[in-house]
């Protein structure tokens, strides 16, 4: 249902949760840890999904209305209630306050101060990747005053993307062009997403980078949007701080 993260670079104060598909109450193509809200399950399965996961953390997670941009939302400065506010990415400094992001092949990118006082999480798809959110949440921390861990995605094996997302990146900058491998038709390109993160992250200022080197499409344990076409359910990552 819920593990907790291996992150040797964070701080103590940091705790790091990844979930899977089991031990919900979703019935398939959502089996059965759906968390997520928009993609046709049971709204009532859903609910009882994340009730269960909520009992294992310190509070509900903030969830939020995830759009492929770059919105940060500040846990510290803005107010929520029910209703998810639109942001692919989170931030706070108080502790005990979850923030998570829902994935199914796109990257859930944790970032943790080096001191521990302030944690953010982002959904990163190749449209917020190419937008900057990443960059965008480093600009929360201190240059080479925090560090990141990138979370199962889709890998470049199983990820063909056409010349247009490519040009998204290249465009901005040349040396991304080592992260697109040709496909065999000639007209699409294999995309590393976590290696592009990765580079996007240690030339926003991360101190270190720990890539999980999951791909949700191998690993059946977890919800991956282009295995099973589209219809499917989502995982979570979790993040929040301690006050110790």
């Amino acid at each position: 249902m819920i593990r907790r993260i291996h992150w040797p670079e964070a701080p103590r104060n940091v705790v790091l949760r990844l979930t899977d598909r089991e031990g919900g109450v979703s019935r398939e193509p959502y089996a059965s840890f759906n968390l997520a809200t928009h993609v046709g399950d049971d709204p009532a399965a859903v609910v009882e999904n994340r009730l269960r996961l909520a009992r294992l953390l310190p509070a509900m997670p903030l969830w939020l209305e995830q759009v492929h941009g770059t919105r940060v939302f500040d846990a510290d400065h803005e107010a929520w209630g029910e209703t998810p506010p639109s942001a692919d990415a989170a931030v706070t400094t108080k502790p005990g306050v979850p923030l998570a992001v829902l994935v199914a092949d796109c990257l859930p990118v944790a970032f943790a101060a080096c001191d521990g006082r302030r944690v953010a999480v982002a959904h990163a798809g190749w449209r917020g990747l190419a937008g900057g959110v990443l960059e965008v949440v480093a600009r929360y921390f201190a240059r080479g005053g925090f560090v990141a861990w990138i979370g199962p995605g889709i890998s470049a094996a199983h990820y063909e993307v056409g010349e247009e997302v490519r040009r998204a990146f290249v465009d901005q900058a040349p040396s991304l062009a080592r992260f697109f491998v040709p496909g065999r038709d000639g007209a699409h390109w294999h995309a590393d997403l976590a290696g592009i993160a990765r580079a996007k992250l240690l030339a926003a200022g991360a101190a270190a980078v720990r890539p999980s080197g999951r791909c949700t499409f191998r690993d059946e344990t977890l919800y991956s949007y282009r295995r099973e076409r589209g219809r499917t359910g989502r995982f979570a990552l979790c993040l929040w701080r301690t006050s110790a």
